[in-house]
């Protein structure tokens, strides 16, 4: 009889390489390996051989950097959305479409069920289940660091890498890098390890190897450059005259971000699951690309429509954190960000200089800016009659007013013991 199939999200690291042997044995099961190219570089060299050495019958290691810088990154850019005033979302935003190819790949297979190595602690347990969830409802889930007998088998660190060396495993463990790492198109996360210390210091000097994306700001050179960034409807579509797609717009902006400090947050978060956590992340290209778009809204973007985005940011930012980037309400809301979008067009100009991003210029034909009305100097246009202040500010004034007559009485009151 043909053996059931299992997909599992497969990075290759001690984790998954030992869950990967771990259900072919506890669920006498065919193991289909997944893995998503979304910007890991090198990380993926020799990963389908290693996969196929650890018991996979099948693996599918697909590109999907184009499809998430084109209909992730930038939809989640175009909301403004930033967790917490700091983090921009790069290993949340990664997740929904990890699970989308994982569960496209189970029904093309005719698996059973889809499996993960993510804690039971984190946030990706959630973000990969809620995600399948509301894609592919029939589909089960197996999270073995949610099972008792797994964490049974494999209490600790030791015991996973001596099942590995007696199973044949091909894995590497050591202590060299103290913490662990999540690597995409949009950033590196670092966290655990030494970095559970929220005093320990990431920035310096003696950490300085840490980092992967960028040099730190001291490193960077001491002449900045400038950079134009072109917008259409909300997205960047060319860097400095050249169009570009938005992956290949992601690597440059990278590179450039990298080479000049920038995008280094080192932040303690909240975990959806009730927890805090330590972060540290790298987003060079995201950290450009967020500002310069913020700054061409401010330019082109009706204040009332900005006013309404800018409070739903907090919520679209905890929608795709705690990973309901397919729910009813991300989407709605995607639509009205896409519609605030749609005069989101011109060039900004900046200048990167160790870690700063300065303004260096805006333009736009949909420009709201009007410098005849905003003038100090006499208005050519007649549009704003100065003496039309006094009663807008009378009327604004009268509740506060009101309010503090009250107060005022209501004291005196007291003090005359009334």
């Amino acid at each position: 009889m043909a053996k059931d199939k299992i997909v599992l999200a497969y990075s290759g690291g001690l984790d998954t390489s030992i869950i990967l042997k771990w259900l072919k044995e506890t669920y006498d099961a065919e193991i289909i390996t997944f893995t998503a190219d979304i910007g890991q570089a090198d990380e993926l060299d020799g990963l389908e051989e290693k996969a196929l050495a650890t018991g996979a019958s099948k693996v599918y290691i697909d590109d999907l950097r184009a499809e998430f810088a084109e209909d992730f990154i930038y939809p989640m850019f175009q909301a403004g959305a930033l967790y917490e005033g700091q983090y921009l979302l790069g290993t949340s935003i990664a997740r929904p479409l990890i699970a989308k190819r994982m569960v496209e790949i189970a029904r093309a297979e005719g698996a059973i069920a889809i499996a993960h190595g993510a804690t039971g602690k984190g946030n990706d347990q959630v973000r990969f289940e809620l995600n399948a969830a509301a894609l592919a409802p029939e589909i089960k889930v197996i999270a073995p660091w949610r099972l008792e007998k797994f964490r049974e088998d494999f209490p600790g660190r030791a015991e996973m890498i001596s099942y590995a060396e007696s199973h044949g495993i091909p894995v590497t463990a050591s202590a060299a890098k103290p913490y662990s790492t999540d690597r995409n198109l949009l950033h590196i996360s670092y966290e655990s390890g030494v970095l559970e210390d929220p005093n320990f210091d990431a920035s310096a000097e003696s950490n300085k190897d840490m980092f992967v994306l960028s040099v730190s700001p001291e490193d960077a050179p001491d002449q900045p450059e400038m950079l134009e960034l072109e917008f259409a409807q909300g997205n960047c579509i060319s860097l400095n005259g050249q169009s570009l797609t938005p992956l290949e717009v992601m690597e440059k902006l990278n590179e450039l971000g990298g080479k000049h400090g920038i995008g280094r947050v080192d932040m303690v978060e909240n975990r959806f699951v009730g927890m805090k956590s330590r972060g540290v992340y790298e987003t060079p290209g995201g950290t450009i690309l967020f500002t310069a778009h913020r700054k061409m809204e401010s330019l082109t973007m009706d204040r009332e429509v900005m006013s309404l985005r800018d409070s739903l940011i907090t919520r679209y930012a905890n929608l795709v954190y705690n990973g309901f980037w397919f729910a009813p309400e991300r989407l709605a809301l995607q639509a009205l960000v896409t519609e605030s979008q749609k005069n989101v067009t011109g060039t900004v100009r900046v200048k990167l200089y160790k870690g700063n991003i300065i303004a260096a210029g805006l333009s736009s034909p949909y420009s709201l800016y009007n410098p005849d009305i905003a003038t100090m100097e006499a208005d050519p246009t007649n549009a704003y009659d100065q003496g039309d202040a006094a009663g807008f500010i009378q009327l604004n004034a009268l509740r506060l007013k009101v309010g503090a007559g009250v107060q005022q009485q209501a004291a005196s009151q007291v003090k005359q013991g009334v």
